[in-house]
């Protein structure tokens, strides 16, 4: 049983008991600087392949059906890191209705490519969309300050 024993000075959420203290980073800077651009460009890869498979139906792939996911790559790449930078300035409310309208758009977006009809797409969207601003909105009110802000 060799567990390090705390040396004075030491802070550990258990020994203060406060709440304002936090675990330390496993991570460095240079890792947290790779992990905020491989995530979206990783989401936005995935995303636009899903979108050009569902465009072209089981087809054959084409350079347009590649440029297509392409685009919708980037489009949802760029889309992701602006709410990303923009949406913990606003308040919970705000906050969770943008990255509703976010993935709401973008799951209709992608029901839509499917062939799918319009109002199919759009109630597929707005469920999606409902749902998310649930789950956000309770997770932004339960971490966050009485003023929307987040907690710590």
């Amino acid at each position: 049983m060799a567990h390090a024993a705390p040396t004075p000075g030491m802070r550990t959420p258990a020994l203060t008991g406060s709440g304002t203290d936090h675990l330390p980073d496993v991570f460095d800077e240079r890792t947290h600087l790779v992990a905020r651009w491989a995530v979206p460009v990783t989401l936005g890869l995935v995303y636009g392949y899903w979108a050009a498979a569902n465009r072209r139906s089981g087809g054959p792939v084409t350079g347009w059906n590649i440029l297509f996911g392409f685009v919708a790559a980037l489009a949802f790449a760029a889309l992701y890191v602006a709410i990303r930078a923009v949406a913990p300035r606003l308040r919970r409310e705000a906050h969770a209705l943008l990255w509703a309208l976010f993935a709401g758009c973008a799951i209709g977006f992608l029901v839509n490519q499917s062939g799918a009809s319009v109002l199919y797409s759009a109630s597929v969207s707005l469920a999606a969309a409902a749902g998310l601003f649930a789950a956000m909105f309770y997770r932004y009110s339960t971490h966050g300050d009485a003023a929307g802000h987040r907690a710590g």
